[in-house]
């Protein structure tokens, strides 16, 4: 059994139900994700997570209406200086998790760009934050997608992160925000995902 989840369920508007796949609106924040999503493997074993939604893109990293894949993702988890944060007994803290790398090569293979992600908890509304998180690294920006992968990766379920590009990150005059145009980039990347994990993956 696969788990489709997103943000809002007006994001999966397009989605035809099917017998092997579940789907679970989380909320919107990754709070709400991964406590949404532990609820859901804690009580079901999964062979498939998938963390589905919208995401804005950095300049130059795709077009809004894109679909693309999110090859990992990370949250800022640290110093405002950017610093890391110092902990006793050699305790750290977690920054980063990754969609299957396989699965994320086949979805490349069908033309689709994978991304490096950043999940945020307060959408990016100025030009100096878009580009401080930029030059970090940052090509798309989330809400829940860290979140999503990371509750998988603990459970050492197998996850991956498509988005369909709604907007710009940076000043929101210029955002060019589209709901409609992200869900059509949501549902290609989406479809063409079941397809692939159905021919590579089911066997």
């Amino acid at each position: 059994m696969i788990v489709l989840c997103c943000a809002v369920e007006k994001e999966l508007s397009f989605w035809q139900p099917r017998e092997d796949v579940e789907t679970l609106i989380t909320g919107v924040g990754p709070v709400e994700a991964a406590a949404a999503v532990a609820a859901a493997i804690g009580a079901r074993r999964y062979t498939l997570v998938v963390s589905a939604g919208l995401g804005g893109a950095f300049d130059g990293a795709a077009q809004i209406g894109d679909g693309v894949v999110v090859a990992d993702d990370r949250m800022e988890i640290d110093l405002e200086n950017g610093e890391p944060i110092r902990l006793p007994q050699g305790a750290h803290t977690v920054e980063r998790a990754s969609s299957d790398a396989a699965l994320v090569a086949a979805m490349q293979e069908r033309g689709f760009a994978a991304l490096r992600g950043i999940t945020v908890s307060r959408v990016t509304s100025s030009e100096a934050t878009a580009q401080r998180l930029a030059v970090a690294g940052a090509q798309i920006e989330s809400m829940e997608g860290f979140a999503v992968l990371r509750a998988s990766e603990r459970a050492g379920i197998t996850a991956i992160e498509v988005r369909g590009i709604s907007n710009r990150c940076g000043a929101r005059e210029s955002s060019r925000w589209s709901f409609e145009t992200g869900i059509m980039g949501l549902r290609h990347v989406v479809t063409a995902l079941f397809e692939c994990y159905g021919q590579e993956y089911s066997r």
